[in-house]
């Protein structure tokens, strides 16, 4: 594990170190767990706009026939 040095604004700290005490875990395991949070929403965003463009490019085939029945009528 690497040690980083990094610029925080003093609101958003106090916010951290409040969050990180009321969950019982340190600053750094704080901010680790927020960054992985962000990095898989970015990640899931990505892969949601990478399907919907897919499907623009080839929709589906599947529409719906309200006049078609699938049990035989």
């Amino acid at each position: 594990m690497k040690t980083v040095q990094m610029t925080i604004d003093d609101a958003l700290l106090a916010a951290v170190d409040e969050a990180a005490a009321v969950g019982q875990e340190t600053r750094s395991a704080f901010i680790r767990a927020a960054l992985q949070a962000e990095l898989k929403r970015r990640r899931n965003a990505a892969l949601e706009e990478e399907h919907r463009q897919s499907h623009l490019e080839q929709p589906d085939d599947d529409v719906w026939h309200p006049t078609r029945r699938a049990w035989g009528d």
